[in-house]
């Protein structure tokens, strides 16, 4: 009896667990859809947030805003080319950098072009030393970009704080150098197409709480482009600019390779760059031979007694001033720099 039961019975059941099945992906359609709409009314609500940043599988928005009190000053940080730095804790516990566009710079092309750049180049690139972007927030209201926080600050506010400058001890200050001469290199010769960041200046390299260095602000950022001229305007910071821009346009990698020239220079004398260059030109005209490392290190510090570090100090003086040559040709490339501050 059992026997002949048992056809019957399955007979009887397909369907039902066909029935069961079907309506069980119905479900799941018609959630992930309902999930889009969702999705799309808070794009359409709160503008382009969910390009990048992913926080615990929703958007953020309101946590940054909640965060910084909607962007109150006593959260503010610092203040950049095109907007100002809030820092943000959020309650998971993870704290964030937001660069927040002012309103004024929102409306005007050229520093709303900035904004798009930074997110376009750093969407991409992936370097240890290269500050890491989170996400961004295309608004209503407001935009903002989200990175990593760095505890330290800007290289600059290091330098000319007394204390901290003290802190940043010789050993701290060559793996500095060299952290952005890696960035750098990767920039320029392991990343493709190549970037140029146009504006490599203290102010450029943030530190985290373990003083190391990152390359950020990309907002005039260039991407070489095989097929072009390459020409631009003349950007980046006073001091750090390639001699060649005052009377060409054409922008290089060497045009960075300058600007870390006059950016090690500074990281070991502790001085304004403008100071250190007129410093140089000085003691080459009154000496008529290269100025003593002496002359150009930071007084704040004491003359370094580590031998290895002295040499290695020594080898940060020698690229240096191969990489302020007036003439690009003779500066080494990125890549020959990183590999020489290696050995």
């Amino acid at each position: 009896m059992r026997i002949k039961i048992l056809p019957f019975m399955l007979a009887a059941t397909c369907p039902i667990f066909g029935f069961c099945l079907l309506m069980l992906c119905y479900w799941l359609y018609r959630n992930r859809k309902v999930t889009t709409v969702k999705s799309q009314l808070e794009t359409k609500k709160h503008g382009d947030v969910r390009a990048v940043l992913n926080y615990d599988g929703t958007i953020a928005y309101e946590d940054f805003i909640k965060a910084t009190e909607d962007f109150d000053l006593k959260y503010c940080i610092g203040i950049g080319g095109y907007g100002s730095v809030y820092k943000a804790k959020l309650p998971n516990g993870k704290t964030y950098a937001l660069k927040k566009l002012h309103r004024f710079e929102a409306k005007q092309p050229a520093f709303k072009r900035s904004f798009m750049t930074e997110i376009q180049v750093l969407t991409n690139i992936r370097h240890k030393n290269i500050v890491k972007l989170y996400g961004f927030c295309l608004h209503t209201k407001c935009n903002f970009l989200v990175y990593e926080y760095m505890g330290k600050g800007s290289l600059f506010c290091a330098l000319i704080d007394s204390e901290l400058a003290v802190i940043l001890d010789w050993k701290t200050r060559v793996n500095i150098i060299k952290q952005v001469a890696h960035a750098l290199a990767y920039m320029h010769h392991e990343y493709s197409p190549p970037i140029i960041h146009r504006d490599i200046s203290s102010n450029n390299i943030l530190l985290n709480s373990e003083m190391e260095g990152f390359v950020a602000d990309f907002g005039v950022a260039k991407v070489l482009d095989p097929d072009s001229s390459n020409r631009s305007v003349v950007v980046g910071t006073l001091g750090y600019i390639a001699p060649e821009l005052a009377y060409n346009t054409i922008v290089t990698e060497k045009c960075d390779v300058y600007s870390f020239g006059v950016l090690a220079l500074e990281i070991i004398g502790g001085k304004d760059p403008r100071e250190l260059l007129d410093l140089l030109k000085y003691l080459n005209y009154s000496n008529q031979h290269a100025p003593t490392l002496a002359s150009i290190l930071d007084e704040r510090l004491s003359y370094p007694t580590d031998r290895l570090i002295e040499k290695e100090i020594v080898r940060v003086y020698d690229v240096a001033l191969a990489c302020i040559s007036t003439d690009p040709k003779a500066r080494p490339t990125m890549r020959k720099v990183s590999q020489e501050l290696s050995n």
